[in-house]
């Protein structure tokens, strides 16, 4: 349930609906589905692994299985600090969300020139931002101080089903308007012609960030499962409710495109939310005002339970390290990310050009650092270390409980070679990406 919690955030419920809008629909959602089987649940099984056998931090759990002569991949696990790193610009766009909340459901922007105004001011409104920012942090801190049985794995338990009901209830609401045709016709027609290198790129890198691989959440939240627990249903559990969340966010979030606005609203891209949906919702009336509220209760929820798993691995990294108590390691990690994430909210102000570097804010630079480099080089690193530096047989027996002998060498070859043709394919393409920009 906490992995789970950890996998479904703005990733799934604000990211997916966005690939998809951008890169054609079906032809995203069917190259992403074939490589969540291909690749995904055997990366994910792989991290997970590592976790339940040595039932420790992400550094330590390389160090323990590391049978090399140097033993030198207990590097990998610093990966770790990759969650905090996300976190400084995360919590941020939560923050945006915890705002629309409060100050933004009932006052709802009537044409998308008000709408941008709005969003361009919040990104303008350092006090406001810090505010929201420091909210979202202090609940994180707070949950994660409380630990993963008493505080991550209860708190899960609430908010997943509570997220579950909200959605699938904005998908009826949804179900009754006319643009719910569209929306299916959209996700789900056949349109072979749409795929190409950029959307299976697209595809292959949402795998990757809704699964939370590569900084160390998955093995670190592994560690607290049982010896022979069967890996590969937990897998699946994280998996395909992720799925589930992403079909129903995209089916919703379309809907209300179609109804209120164009074709063309489908790849607004990060303004999908904070921009065209405000507006669609404006025109539902009363009702709109209630579903924005609906909405963005969900994508907290989602959201906060994605902030509680990117900072939990580091803490226990900490906790192991230091002897220091987990409320006060949870603390002072969350007030340093809280001071590095306000400096990134000022480099969102046209005042501060001093934190822009080569054309890109300091938030945008944590963004594309944390997503191109910190989490497709721990994923890329963690893949390999499983399929070559653990013996093969010692995988067999570890695995026997829930893979014949055909499931377990399609993993094997999965780990060894597609997931990091994979994650190699994504590193590259992003960097070219990078220097082309």
């Amino acid at each position: 349930m906490a992995t789970l919690g950890s996998s479904i955030g703005l990733g799934h419920i604000w990211r997916f609906p966005t690939m998809a809008g951008q890169n054609g629909g079906f032809a995203f959602i069917l190259l992403y589905l074939l490589i969540c089987i291909a690749t995904g649940i055997s990366m994910l099984i792989a991290e997970m692994l590592i976790g339940n056998r040595t039932r420790t931090n992400a550094q330590d759990a390389f160090n323990a299985l590391d049978e090399t002569k140097n033993k030198n991949w207990h590097w990998v696990g610093l990966t770790v600090i990759g969650g905090p790193l996300i976190l400084t610009f995360y919590c941020i766009v939560l923050g945006w969300v915890v705002y629309y909340l409060y100050s933004i459901s009932f006052n709802l922007p009537s044409n998308i020139e008000d709408s941008k105004t709005l969003f361009i001011s919040l990104t303008q409104n350092i006090s406001s931002q810090i505010i929201s920012f420091g909210i979202v942090m202090a609940l994180t801190s707070y949950f994660v101080a409380k630990g993963i049985k008493n505080g991550i794995e209860k708190l899960n338990f609430i908010l997943m089903p509570l997220l579950f009901i909200i959605f699938i209830g904005l998908l009826f609401y949804s179900m009754t308007m006319g643009g719910f045709t569209k929306s299916l016709d959209f996700m789900f027609t056949p349109d072979f012609s749409k795929i190409n290198p950029k959307v299976l790129i697209s595809a292959m890198g949402q795998v990757f960030f809704s699964l939370s691989l590569g900084v160390g959440i998955v093995i670190t939240y592994a560690a607290f499962t049982e010896r022979e627990q069967n890996l590969f249903s937990s897998a699946l559990w994280v998996l395909i409710p992720g799925i589930i969340i992403s079909i129903i966010a995209g089916l919703m979030i379309f809907t209300f495109v179609f109804e209120y606005g164009s074709e063309d609203d489908v790849g607004a891209g990060a303004g999908l939310v904070f921009i065209t949906l405000p507006v669609m919702f404006q025109k539902m009336g009363i009702a709109g005002s209630i579903v924005c509220m609906l909405f963005m209760i969900g994508l907290g929820f989602a959201g906060i339970s994605s902030t509680i798993s990117l900072l939990e691995p580091c803490v226990k990294w900490l906790e192991d390290k230091t002897n220091k108590g987990r409320v006060f390691l949870s603390w002072i990690v969350g007030i340093v990310i809280f001071i590095i994430g306000s400096v990134l909210i000022l480099s969102l102000n046209n005042g501060f050009p001093e934190l822009t570097i080569a054309g890109k804010s300091l938030f945008d630079w944590f963004d594309w650092i944390s997503a191109n480099v910190i989490m497709t080089l721990g994923g890329l690193l963690s893949s390999i270390f499983v399929g070559y530096a653990i013996k093969k047989n010692q995988l067999k027996e570890w695995t026997k409980g829930y893979f014949n002998n055909n499931m377990f060498e399609f993993w094997f070859f999965s780990i060894r070679i597609l997931a990091p043709l994979m994650v190699i394919a994504i590193f590259i393409y992003n960097i070219y990406d990078l220097i082309v920009a």
